[in-house]
Order: C-alpha cells, then structure tokens, then sequence
C-alpha cells in the first residue's frame, strides 16, 4: 500500500534481561487520583469513586534503557512542570468486558514511568471544563524504563514506589496502596474500550507530586523493576 509520506517507526520499550526484544506499544491509558494521599493532596475526596482515565499518545512514551539518563527538554507554554511516578501495566492479551478475577492473565508486564505534566495547564483546563490533553498528552511526557515480563516478576502487589530530584526524596509509597489495584483497574477500562496487545496502563501516582526545573535530575523506581533516571534540560 503506498503512503503519501513514510509512516512514523512504531515505539518499542526494551524488554529487561531478553537481548534484542521489544515491546511495541499500540496506546497509553492513564488512571487519575488513584491513591487516596495524592488524591488530598490535589483536592479531592479520596473515596472510592469508580477510576476515571485519560490517555495519552504513544509517540509521547521516551523508552529508556537501564544505567542511561534521559536528557528531556523543558515543555513550551508551562511554568509549572510536574513529575508523577507510576508503575506502568503492559497489556499482552486483549480482551473487553474482562472479569476482574482474569484481568492479571492480560498483564504481560511492568515498569516504571513518569507521567509528566503541564500542570498549570492542566488545572486550567480543569477550571474551564475542558480536556487536560495540553497538560498531560504532549510531547514526550512518558518516559519509561525496560519493561518486565510478569512471568519473570509475578505481579507486584507489595512494592515500594519512589522518585527523588537531586538526591532528595519527594514520592515515597507503596503500590499496595492503589485505591483501585492493577487487576480492578484493568476489569474496569476493559468495560470502555477493547483492550489490545501493546496497550500500557500508567496506574497513578502517589502523594508527593512537584515541579521540577532545568538541571535537576529525577530518578524513579519501583521495587523489583529498577530505577528510571531523567534530567531536565
């Protein structure tokens, strides 16, 4: 079939521990407010309401590798650039309507990322009633570390979630205390649209978000998935 133009390369994450493979990714769902302390925080009732989602592109997800550190550019149009340190599900086998007792058998693996955020623009889009895609959606907001296959790492259930800028601590959690877990919340996006091989779900972000400057270096982790290093610039 020919195109008009040469389409753009499929984004692929490195798979950790496997050589040469790739996981291509088809698109990114993320959860909002789904600890019940960042819910607070950004000043909302913690109760547990039904998740809400929101997605962004795929070509906003910035693999990277293991000992490397991403160089990511400020954003334009934003004088309040946030960091959210999340575990990312990758989903292996699609599916809709998916009970939430099967959902982990969909789950081809983990990693940790960064929901980057415009948050300025974010909270004015909420202010006026409108979508928050110029706060979360832009370009290279996702970067992401090598992802883990499940069946190396089992589903992590009980695993610290951190995040520092300079050496100090900002994020500190658990992903025990998802308000919504991995599996629940698979079952309940799986209801609103088909979930297909490829698709990543960013399943929120813990108590401690902030802004980050030129310069600084953040570094993310989740337990048993590695660290994931980026400097703004």
């Amino acid at each position: 079939m020919p195109y008009v133009f040469d389409p753009a390369p499929t984004v692929a994450i490195p798979v950790a521990g496997s050589g040469d493979d790739r996981f291509p990714v088809r698109r990114v769902y993320c959860v909002g407010r789904n600890y019940a302390a960042h819910a607070r925080e950004m000043g909302f009732d913690p109760d547990r309401e039904p998740p809400f989602f929101f997605c962004k592109p795929a070509d906003a997800v910035i693999p990277v590798a293991y000992g490397d550190t991403l160089s990511l550019p400020y954003p334009s149009q934003t004088q309040n650039y946030h960091y959210e340190a999340e575990l990312v599900a990758a989903i292996g086998r699609g599916g809709s309507d998916i009970p939430v007792e099967q959902a982990l058998d969909h789950v081809w693996g983990y990693a940790v990322g960064l929901d980057m955020t415009r948050r300025d623009l974010q909270m004015k889009m909420r202010e006026m009633g409108r979508p928050w895609e110029i706060g979360k959606a832009f370009d290279a907001s996702a970067p992401i570390g090598p992802l883990h296959r499940a069946a190396d790492v089992g589903h992590p259930e009980q695993a610290d979630l951190w995040l520092t800028v300079d050496g100090e601590t900002r994020q500190r959690s658990n992903v025990s205390h998802l308000i919504w877990s991995v599996a629940e919340t698979v079952a309940c996006l799986s209801q609103y649209f088909r979930l297909q091989a490829g698709d990543l779900i960013f399943t929120g972000t813990p108590e401690g978000v902030g802004a980050v400057k030129p310069g600084q270096q953040m570094v993310a982790g989740v337990q048993g998935l590695g660290e994931l290093s980026v400097r703004i610039v």
